[in-house]
């Protein structure tokens, strides 16, 4: 390349920096005079929900970043039994930082009893509200909640009216497909994740570090 088409590409780059500066800078000072307006701090109401996988993941993963700052996690999982889940294996380990509730017996369709789960339900919502009452908690987490409210085991309008009122400071996580409107209503935060593609459908069973 000769000198002059060294410097005119030299020159052409150092314009393109400086117009990028530019526009990162406004793009800054625009993003700044909008952080300066978010002042209110509060307990949140989450809610996971959608036919794509990751509802629970994203709720494990919201435990361990809040144990990364020492805050105690409650989970209380309303559904799922006493699996042997990766995410259990670590927990465990923080006995100190996280507690972990399985009440649920698996899904409706495997205890084929209706009063069963309502039983079930009731018993882990009670663990739910002890928890979320507890000031010691920062964060909690109701697995699968959604399940139990799709089939009426639980009285929608108490779990709503509950977590209106819930302690100011204490951000609750709801996971599970099918979050009622009632919910979605009152939550501060609704994420509705999409399935595109899942194994599931090609045949590939459920694997051990990515399922559970």
């Amino acid at each position: 390349m000769s000198e002059q088409k060294k410097t005119t590409a030299n020159s052409d780059a150092e314009a393109l920096d400086k117009r990028y500066a530019e526009k990162m800078a406004k793009k800054k000072a625009a993003r700044d005079k909008i952080l300066a307006t978010k002042t209110i701090e509060k307990g949140l109401l989450i809610v996971h929900t959608g036919k794509g996988k990751g509802k629970s993941t994203a709720a494990m993963g919201l435990a361990m970043r809040s144990m990364g700052h020492g805050y105690k996690v409650g989970i209380v999982q309303f559904v799922k039994g006493v699996w042997e889940t990766g995410e259990r294996a670590i927990f465990d380990k923080f006995p100190e930082l996280v507690t972990i509730r399985a009440m649920g017996e698996g899904f409706s369709w495997e205890t084929q009893d209706r009063q069963r789960d309502i039983q079930a339900a009731e018993s882990a919502w009670k663990m739910a509200t002890d928890m979320i009452n507890d000031p010691s908690y920062k964060l909690v987490i109701l697995d699968e909640l959604n399940i139990p409210l799709r089939y009426d085991n639980l009285d929608i309008a108490e779990v709503v009216a509950f977590l209106k009122d819930k302690p100011k400071d204490m951000h609750v996580v709801v996971t599970g497909r099918n979050a009622k409107d009632e919910l979605i209503e009152i939550a501060d935060l609704v994420t509705d994740m999409t399935m595109v593609k899942h194994p599931f459908r090609s045949g590939v069973k459920a694997q051990i570090g990515i399922e559970f």
